[in-house]
């Protein structure tokens, strides 16, 4: 069943966390809160039934905590990424040692295509693949032919024109059952057309990026009306205060690889 996950890997942030790569202006992170936060959510991954591996912070890595964005994981195999900030290429060493207790073949994003998987979103139907200032066209075209080896179809998404999205997911999440949860003003993109959406009002658009496991879905607080929408189409949600890793431009799926 599509959202339904037994393992998830984490990386604790580390003091260096707040000189990491954001856009956000929303002032420095409090690295006392972000611990806390980042605590809490382990531990409401493993309140839903998961096993969590808490990674130690790697102080030469800022934003080696939102490690979502150095793989791609499926129930047939692994893809390690090539993030496209230079600062976090080397991120994707520690974490395919970790890969390596679970998965047996491991496969690799390759020069000159970059990869972020905040830029992958998985569906009950297909991968979508966010074409970003991230994602380069090598690598999406890569990710999308490894994709299609483990037999799993996919489509491109160009969001480079859209400026507020730093990756696909900022703005669209699955839901299962056919459904999105997107972030008000996107492009009717023709990949996305079928899908029902639920599209959040402007003032809760971070709660676009939430994550759907074992039949919970988790959504950052502060969006009440987001909240009634799930509740009305009968999912049962959980709230996490993610507000440290929102002023590093990360969301709720950044902070694990859940597989």
């Amino acid at each position: 069943m599509f959202g339904q996950f037994k393992y998830a890997i984490a990386r604790r942030p580390g003091k260096s966390f707040v000189n990491g790569i954001t856009a956000a202006n929303l002032g420095k992170p409090d690295l006392k809160k972000a611990l806390l936060q980042h605590e809490i959510y382990c531990d409401a991954l493993k309140s839903l039934g998961m096993e969590v591996t808490v990674l130690d912070a790697d102080e030469a890595f800022p934003d080696g905590c939102f490690v979502e964005d150095t793989a791609v994981l499926t129930p047939r195999g692994a893809i390690v990424t090539r993030p496209g900030a230079a600062s976090r290429a080397d991120e994707v060493a520690s974490i395919r040692e970790a890969l390596l207790a679970h998965f047996k073949h491991i496969h690799s994003i390759e020069n000159p295509g970059t990869v972020d998987g905040g830029d992958v979103c998985e569906t009950d139907s297909a991968f979508l693949i966010g074409i970003s200032n991230r994602t380069n066209p090598h690598g999406a075209q890569q990710l999308q032919h490894l994709l299609a080896e483990l037999g799993y179809p996919s489509n491109l998404i160009d969001i480079t024109s859209v400026q507020h999205l730093l990756h696909f997911k900022t703005g669209i999440s699955a839901l299962g059952f056919g459904r999105l949860a997107s972030a008000p003003g996107l492009p009717e993109f023709e990949s996305i057309r079928g899908f029902e959406k639920i599209t959040l009002k402007p003032k809760e658009q971070y709660g676009a990026n939430c994550i759907l496991v074992n039949g919970t879905v988790i959504i950052p607080t502060g969006c009440p009306d987001f909240k009634r929408q799930l509740t009305e189409k009968s999912y049962a949600t959980l709230e996490l205060e993610m507000s440290e890793f929102q002023k590093m431009d990360g969301g709720l799926s950044c902070l694990s690889l859940r597989f």
